[in-house]
């Protein structure tokens, strides 16, 4: 493992970056702090910067948060032409956890990193201890509302954008202003911090990352792009969730409606604790970061008892 100075700065110190081998491949993160490991996970458009919020105030609780790139968009990833369907991805965390840790650890998932934490935890309960998810419910919850609730056919249009051919140009054209453009229709009246987008932006303009994430979409509904070895793990992935989970999501997301998230008691085996945050849309943990945090932490204390 190599763990090394960062200088990247944030309200509550520095974080350190580090690269471990995992699952075949690098994986590049950055972190702070000491003590149990909290591993928390980014989604689309994104990276894991997301978490600024919350890594200084785990880490003065006594965690040790990691927040590593996913697959395909970390700096030291050659790109490739995948898989990148979210078998992989749950592959990738539990290899990471394994590398990082001999006990338990708590996941904490933001968009797609939500999935792949609820995967994580079906593939590896006994190397997971509980897990927090924002902003995107479950498989069966999600894809009920994309047969049934209009509202929610028109808002994830970009699901069905993204796999056309054109795609990477029209992501791509004017600097990206189609990734800052879906910023503001997920968290309207909510500005990104220019510095984060800029951050964003660059990390879209490395070879292979826009391509990378698109593949996480294009290969939930092409069979092409889906790994035959990973089937098993496929199949599991709508098993019910058996770990304790905490979830959060925004009112006012513009990505996937609040409403969406209704009756998903049933998917989970364990203790679920579900809040909708007030003047919060899809970026929640960046919008309403004191609410939010205050929830993790509880969660984690009754985790670590």
């Amino acid at each position: 493992m190599d763990t090394t100075g960062s200088g990247l700065a944030t309200q509550g110190g520095e974080f350190k970056t580090g690269t471990v081998q995992a699952n075949g491949r690098d994986v590049s993160f950055i972190e702070m702090g000491r003590g149990p490991l909290v591993v928390a996970l980014h989604g689309f458009p994104d990276l894991p910067r997301t978490f600024r919020h919350q890594m200084p105030q785990l880490a003065a609780a006594g965690y040790r948060v990691v927040a590593p790139f996913m697959r395909g968009y970390s700096p030291t990833d050659a790109p490739d032409e995948g898989p990148f369907e979210a078998a992989i991805l749950v592959q990738d965390v539990v290899a990471l956890i394994d590398q990082l840790t001999d006990r338990p650890a708590v996941l904490i998932g933001h968009d797609w990193g939500a999935t792949v934490a609820r995967g994580a935890s079906i593939l590896a309960p006994e190397k997971i201890s509980g897990i927090v998810c924002m902003s995107v419910p479950t498989a069966e919850n999600f894809g009920r509302a994309l047969v049934t609730n209009p509202s929610q056919q028109r808002r994830s249009w970009y699901v069905f954008f993204f796999q056309l051919p054109i795609a990477e140009m029209a992501v791509a054209h004017n600097d990206f202003a189609f990734i800052e453009q879906l910023w503001q229709e997920w968290s309207p009246g909510w500005n990104c911090p220019e510095e984060v987008m800029a951050e964003i932006k660059g990390a879209f303009r490395r070879p292979g990352v826009l391509k990378a994430a698109l593949g996480y979409y294009r290969s939930q509904f092409n069979p092409s792009l889906q790994h035959p070895g990973l089937a098993e793990i496929r199949k599991r992935l709508a098993e019910p969730i058996p770990v304790p989970t905490l979830y959060l999501h925004g009112a006012d997301d513009g990505c996937i409606g609040a409403e969406t998230t209704e009756g998903m008691e049933g998917a989970f085996l364990h203790d679920f604790e579900r809040h909708i945050i007030p003047s919060a849309g899809h970026f929640v943990h960046q919008e309403q970061p004191e609410t939010v945090n205050r929830l993790i932490l509880n969660f984690l204390s009754r985790q670590h008892k």
